[in-house]
């Protein structure tokens, strides 16, 4: 039973599986915040622009 209980790899595989899927969502997050915040500028500048109608 403790040979075969240290041979065992699956739980290492989960845990690296579970380290890219946060890698990858941190990666999402990160690239969703950055576009938020290009979009907010953006609209932010047309808005800037147009002249309120008298």
């Amino acid at each position: 039973m403790g040979r075969h209980f240290l041979k065992d790899k699956s739980g290492a595989t989960a845990i690296e599986y579970a380290l890219i899927a946060g890698l990858i969502s941190l990666a999402i997050v990160v690239g969703a915040t950055q576009t938020g915040k290009q979009l907010s500028a953006t609209y932010q500048h047309v808005a800037d622009q147009v002249k309120p109608a008298d």
